[in-house]
């Protein structure tokens, strides 16, 4: 069986497929609430202590996943114009949320590493992913960023095989994280430069919000 064969069986062509992806992968390496959580947890308890909470996290990722693919697919069903203002409202989001992460980088890496040290990484990760309310806006804003050039491919037909490529992304970045963070020396340099890397996860987030509004715009 072909690549292209297996990626039909689920009703999505390899160029979405591999869209979906990269949002669950982008969404789940791209410092914010979360991966600042992990590696704060991964600095005081190790390794094990971040994978269990991620475990935990990506439970609430397939609810976030499904509510912001669902309404993304809603939106491309109803009409081309409705998709090109969600992408521009997306954007604009993302804009937002990035430069807002630059300004404030120095107090929301030091807020980041309070109260991290859980008993229960597993139970805390579950309840974080479920309960984050960034999450929902941060998903459709991303998925929209990165789906928005297959628009024209999108339709509930799709929707079971796109949160799957979705949640495959993630657990892709979160291998990645959870390998980093039991690296001492990366621990070490996070722990030092914690406020430069929320400043490039502000402009990772400018980045996708810009292209998300090119490609509305290009509609």
């Amino acid at each position: 069986m072909t690549l292209a064969s297996a990626f039909s069986l689920i009703g999505l062509d390899p160029a979405l497929a591999g869209s979906a992806v990269l949002a669950g992968f982008a969404y789940g390496i791209t410092p914010g609430p979360g991966v600042l959580a992990v590696f704060g947890i991964g600095a005081d308890r190790g390794r094990p202590a971040g994978a269990r909470f991620l475990t935990g996290h990506i439970a609430g990722d397939f609810v976030w996943y499904a509510l912001a693919l669902a309404s993304i697919v809603g939106a491309s069903t109803i009409g081309d114009n409705v998709f090109r203002v969600l992408g521009l409202a997306s954007g604009a989001y993302l804009i937002w949320l990035g430069f807002s992460a630059i300004r404030q980088a120095g107090r929301a890496a030091g807020e980041a590493q309070g109260g991290l040290a859980a008993g229960r990484p597993l139970m805390h990760g579950l309840v974080f992913g479920l309960t984050n309310p960034k999450s929902y806006p941060v998903a459709a804003a991303m998925f929209t960023a990165l789906l928005a050039g297959n628009v024209a491919a999108l339709g509930w037909k799709a929707l079971p095989g796109l949160i799957v490529m979705a949640i495959v992304g993630s657990v892709l970045a979160y291998g990645v994280l959870v390998f980093v963070v039991g690296l001492p020396s990366c621990r070490r340099f996070y722990r030092r430069h914690e406020a430069w890397i929320v400043r490039l996860c502000g402009a990772m987030f400018v980045a996708f919000g810009s292209k998300s509004i090119l490609d509305s715009l290009r509609r």
